[in-house]
């Protein structure tokens, strides 16, 4: 009775202070006691049966990376009981090593990220993260001028002066971490592989991973018992699993054995190799900076360098400790070429790549390139992305992409917003799952699949189209509508997958428009003068000598231009 008296009070006085009491005092959801509150209207929109419906939800979470971290924080914010299990050891310690096999790798964070983490209920985490970052604000391009000096171009990214944020994935990984951690509803199992899930029984099985050892001096593995090599098998029921292991997804591989899910995976021909530019200080007197450099960096602080050629490319995004991450992109021919012949790696950035060898030093690269893996660049595509009410892939999990626009982690992030909204839109029960993750599959595969090739087509606009007349005259003419006229709803494609919200769907769909768009406006003011200087020549024709006939031929020609720009545009 004393519980009824104190529920009742608070809901005619909705204190906030009150609604974990009332949540301890609440009965059980299967008593008529409960049912009876829970026809109450007032009831039904307080804070208490929000949590009381959701409280008793398991949901594990495989992976803990940055979608895996979000997700988790997602999860225990609307009151479930969540457990975060992860094959490696706590991402947090620096000994541990990524995934992609290299210690540093920098991230570009971007509106669709921020806006995922602001929605997680954490106040204070974003501010923390952007605490952490740079400011890039456009590209620097790289060249060599006609008198054999090294060049260097700026192109903004965006024509209201938005930008992109260079951050640390470890930080970034370690802030959302410490935030998941510090909830009540939260366990963290690291060491710990999933070794099979049956999504009908809600039952998965993890292998709990022995941490070896440190290797003695001579490299001999420290002796340890058999026993203790031995990994323990656990049993874990769940309500929701949500998978988001990487692209080589232990949870998908379990699921698609209780789903008809189509799956495409590519590799490209292009592999990477992963380089350091160190700060600009007495420590390294054998390096150079260019002249963009300021404030120990090498090189500009706010721009992603890029050093573009036709079929490779060379990129540099900056550390906060002053350094740039910098990727060699190139064919595997390329690198199978290089790898037999290792001295050839400084001549081949001298001719490729100019004034990067310079800001790496000469030594430094020869050794980076021979002990840094060189590894594929994949790209996978799939369809649904859940399985009835007990399983979804979020992240690289099922749509892990190539990295040329920015959008990975990005997109995951994303992922994690798109799926809780869907969620949040239904009942918090089995069926309101189920109709939540068909839903959420339904908006959110087209979105993927349209960012894995959006992707892989800015290769081209990295490597090639930041030279491009026709790509250049393209973005100027939709900033200047932009800037100028922005009711004419005009956005370069760039901006629209990086400052904004839009579904990259619908992204696709826009730029399309916009294309056709400028097609037509080209056509009338170029293609319509054109044909009345064909119709004169069509006059002139008739009473023309053969070199008259040949001229009005060579004129035919153009119309082959015409045809390719507008192809380009479009």
């Amino acid at each position: 009775m004393t519980a009824c008296i104190f529920v009742f009070w608070a809901i005619i006085h909705p204190v906030h202070s009150h609604s974990a009491f009332v949540v301890l005092l609440l009965p059980s959801r299967s008593s008529s006691l409960y049912s009876a509150f829970s026809r109450h209207p007032e009831f039904r929109r307080s804070e208490a049966y929000v949590m009381a419906a959701t409280k008793t939800t398991k949901c594990l979470v495989v992976g803990a990376g940055p979608v895996g971290a979000l997700s988790a924080l997602y999860a225990a914010r609307r009151g479930w009981d969540v457990e975060v299990y992860e094959l490696r050891g706590d991402l947090r310690d620096e000994s541990i090593t990524p995934l992609n096999f290299t210690k540093s790798i920098n991230l570009a964070l971007s509106e669709r990220g921020i806006h995922a983490m602001r929605h997680s209920g954490s106040e204070k985490l974003v501010d923390a993260i952007l605490d952490e970052t740079i400011p890039m604000y456009g590209r620097m391009i790289h060249g060599e001028g006609k008198t054999g000096n090294f060049t260097e171009e700026s192109q903004q990214y965006d024509v209201h002066g938005r930008y992109i944020h260079a951050v640390d994935r470890a930080n970034l990984n370690k802030l959302l971490l410490d935030e998941v951690e510090a909830l009540p509803n939260v366990k963290l199992h690291f060491n710990h592989k999933l070794t099979g899930a049956d999504y009908i029984q809600k039952k998965a099985w993890f292998e709990q991973q022995v941490a070896r050892k440190p290797q003695t001096a001579d490299g001999a593995q420290a002796q340890q018992s058999q026993l203790d090599q031995r990994a323990k098998e656990i049993e874990i029921d769940f309500d929701l699993i949500l998978g988001c292991d990487g692209a080589h997804s232990s949870v998908r591989y379990h699921m698609m054995k209780f789903v008809r899910m189509n799956y495409e995976q590519t590799y490209i021909d292009t592999l990477w190799c992963e380089f350091t530019i160190p700060p600009a200080t007495p420590s390294f007197p054998s390096q150079r900076t260019s002249p963009s450099s300021k404030d120990g960096f090498a090189t500009s602080p706010n721009h992603l360098h890029i050093w573009p050629n036709s079929d490779k490319m060379f990129i540099a995004i900056p550390s906060l400790d002053k350094s740039f991450t910098c990727t060699l992109f190139a064919p595997a021919s390329t690198f199978a070429a290089l790898e037999s012949q290792p001295e050839t790696i400084s001549a081949f950035f001298r001719e490729n790549f100019p004034g990067a060898s310079e800001l790496i030093g000469e030594d430094r690269l020869r050794k980076q390139f021979a002990t840094n893996p060189h590894l594929p660049l994949i790209s996978i595509k799939c369809h649904p992305h859940h399985f009835t009410s007990t399983g979804v892939i979020l992240g690289d999990a099922a749509h892990a992409m190539v990295p040329f626009y920015g959008q990975g982690m990005n997109a995951g992030l994303e992922d994690v917003r798109v799926l809780f909204q869907h969620l949040d839109a239904h009942p918090a029960t089995a069926e309101g799952r189920r109709a939540g993750l068909e839903t959420y599959t339904a908006e959110r595969a087209a979105d993927a699949h349209t960012i894995n090739d959006l992707a892989l087509a800015n290769y081209w606009e990295m490597h090639a189209g930041v030279r491009s007349p026709l790509y250049l005259l393209r973005k100027q003419v939709e900033e200047f509508l932009s800037d100028k006229l922005p009711s004419t709803g005009f956005a370069t494609q760039y901006s629209r997958v990086s400052f904004s919200n839009q579904r990259y769907s619908e992204v696709a769909e826009t730029v399309a428009r916009q294309g056709r768009i400028l097609v037509g406006g080209m056509l009338g003011s170029v293609v319509v003068p054109a044909l009345g200087w064909a119709a004169w020549w069509v006059w002139r024709y008739q009473n023309a000598s053969r070199t008259g006939v040949a001229a009005t031929k060579g004129f035919a020609g153009l119309g082959g231009v015409f045809e390719r720009v507008g192809r380009w545009f479009t």
